[in-house]
């Protein structure tokens, strides 16, 4: 029986007293404004009791008038912060603080896992650290109610078909007429951001050269890069505010800290609208400007507002009812981006993605094998979205030759490096989710491709799917991106141009401070990692697992990433 409710919205709370901030990227250093520019609010999880208490902060940092019309959310920047609940109340009484950047298309919520395991490793060693898990000013645009319902059927009803939850109503996913300011939002703002929100939290300059360190995950770590090389004052001969001295070190999951693209291929898939950038930076940003360009990042299949929605709400259901049958499938609405992004993550081969049959609403499955296969290294064929969350179950499983065919020479940094796999019995058994610490158990199938390859084993598998629910559905900053900037990404792939070179001011606060990379073994940068990098190498884990992992692993040792974190948050520096 469906369980529906509505989860107490905990982290809409009361003003706390903080420090207000405004600046562009040579202004000077913010002062304090008034009472009413901060809240933070804890955050209610089902997550179990792990020592570690959780609240999200907003500070009021608004944008400068250059930007134009938006929202007055988006004058505000938040992020979630993690904590020792038996440690300090002030941040500024922590023996450390990591602060972490997002990917692409990736919210502070993704963070719930690795900042959770981080926190309580530390905790156990006798150190109190705590983890700032940042949001993109961007995901102010985002409306949370469908999915803080707690139902997914109420989800649904409410983003897709006009609904109201609690006498609100969905005001519809923002066109692109609607985000001239976002044209705007690229690596200079986004990195003034962070510098803002580090003052306004931990003024004293020196507590932050002593206690912050500066990272990200995927994208995070590029952005970083140019964070660590910025001047925040306009004058290069002071120093106190540059990037790096800032930062006690740095950190990087699955990229590294630099100021380029290239070792995050296959990060941005190939159909996303992102304009050419051959064009140089003066006519691409007046595509932008004009609106000619899509101001935000997005494709036909998945990678729109529209269906990175379904991966909350999948999770909601995942929550909801795990081992019972779901109609998530068939319940959502007949549209063009649904039904091909339904046939591109659900396609056994090239003539069912063309005929729609059988389609994923023909099959039986769970609410955790919705999720799953939604985003398991061996089902989804695009390797940005991949976590090792297990495997199906409960009935024949086939090859999933669709983009790719198994065993093929597919390029492992667009679709990964696993076999895929799809239930072969529409209409049929219920399929299940057998989770990561249940694969090569006693009762384990041990289900294996066409060419006799298994498709997974224990020592692949890190993610549990229930933690990975939670933090799809229970944070209040979102997991998935829907409005990513394309300044973002066109500032960095123009690295070159004048524009955005004299942004790297300190090019040696790259290498400034020391420097922790830790690298998925099966993640984007597999089988070509830098010679000279050294990282932590979480093996068979893939892109997103070094944030999503569970403490404990499948051979009974602590999960790699976040004691790595630990560690290092330890080391002097």
């Amino acid at each position: 029986m469906r369980n529906s409710h509505s989860r107490r919205r905990t982290w809409r709370g009361a003003a706390l007293a903080v420090l207000l901030v405004t600046g562009t990227l040579t202004a000077v250093a913010p002062q304090a404004q008034g009472a009413d520019a901060r809240t933070e609010t804890p955050v209610a999880s089902t997550h179990p009791a792990d020592g570690v208490a959780e609240s999200v902060v907003r500070v009021k940092v608004p944008l400068p008038q250059s930007f134009g019309a938006r929202p007055e959310a988006c004058d505000w920047l938040s992020y979630l912060r993690y904590r020792a609940a038996d440690g300090p109340s002030r941040s500024v009484d922590a023996d450390r603080i990591l602060v972490a950047q997002p990917g692409i298309l990736e919210g502070a919520g993704a963070f719930d896992s690795v900042a959770r395991n981080t926190v309580a490793r530390a905790a156990a060693q006798g150190q109190h650290i705590e983890f700032w898990a940042l949001d993109r000013r961007s995901n102010c645009l985002e409306d949370h109610t469908g999915i803080e319902s707690g139902d997914e059927h109420t989800a649904v009803d409410y983003y897709y078909r006009g609904r109201e939850v609690d006498g609100r109503g969905f005001a519809g996913f923002v066109g692109n007429d609607r985000l001239g300011w976002l044209a705007k939002l690229g690596v200079e703002q986004t990195v003034r951001d962070e510098y803002d929100l580090l003052t306004a939290e931990l003024p004293d300059q020196g507590l932050r050269s002593r206690k912050v360190l500066c990272g990200g995950h995927s994208l995070g770590g590029v952005i970083t890069g140019y964070f660590a090389a910025a001047d925040f004052d306009g004058d290069p001969a002071t120093t106190a505010d540059a990037g790096e001295n800032q930062c006690a070190g740095y950190f990087a999951l699955d990229t590294t800290v630099s100021t380029s693209l290239a070792d995050l291929s296959g990060s941005i898939p190939d159909d996303t609208d992102l304009p050419d950038v051959g064009l140089g930076y003066a006519a691409v940003q007046a595509g932008l400007d004009s609106g000619l360009l899509s101001r935000s990042l997005s494709a036909p299949v998945l990678l729109n507002p529209e269906t990175m929605t379904l991966l909350a709400i999948a999770g909601v259901g995942a929550l909801q009812d795990p081992d019972t049958e779901s109609d998530l499938p068939s319940y959502l609405p007949s549209d063009v981006d649904i039904e091909a992004t339904n046939r591109f993550l659900f396609s056994k081969d090239t003539a069912t993605f063309l005929t729609g049959s059988p389609a994923v609403k023909d099959f039986r499955l769970t609410g955790d094998a919705v999720l799953g296969a939604l985003l398991d290294d061996d089902s989804v064929p695009l390797a940005f979205l991949q976590s090792s969350v297990g495997f199906f179950d409960g009935g024949p499983i086939t090859d999933k030759n669709f983009p790719a065919a198994n065993g093929s020479s597919q390029p492992s940094q667009l679709f990964g490096v696993e076999y895929k796999a799809i239930p072969a019995q529409p209409h049929g058994p219920l399929y299940t989710w057998r989770d990561y610490d249940r694969v090569g158990a006693a009762d384990d199938p041990g289900y294996r491709s066409a060419d006799g390859t298994p498709f997974t084993d224990a020592s692949k598998e890190v993610t549990d799917i229930r933690e990975l629910a939670r933090s799809l559905a229970e944070q209040p900053l979102d997991f998935t991106e829907q409005y990513f900037p394309t300044r973002l990404v066109t500032d960095l792939e123009l690295a070159g141009s004048p524009q955005v070179k004299r942004l790297l001011v300190h090019p040696e606060g790259l290498t400034a401070r020391p420097t922790l990379t830790v690298l998925a073994g099966d993640g984007l940068l597999a089988g070509r990692i830098p010679a000279d990098l050294h990282p932590v190498v979480a093996a068979g884990y893939q892109h997103l697992d070094v944030l999503t992992a569970a403490p404990v692993q499948n051979d009974g040792r602590p999960e790699p990433v976040s004691t790595g974190l630990a560690a290092f948050a330890r080391t002097p520096q």
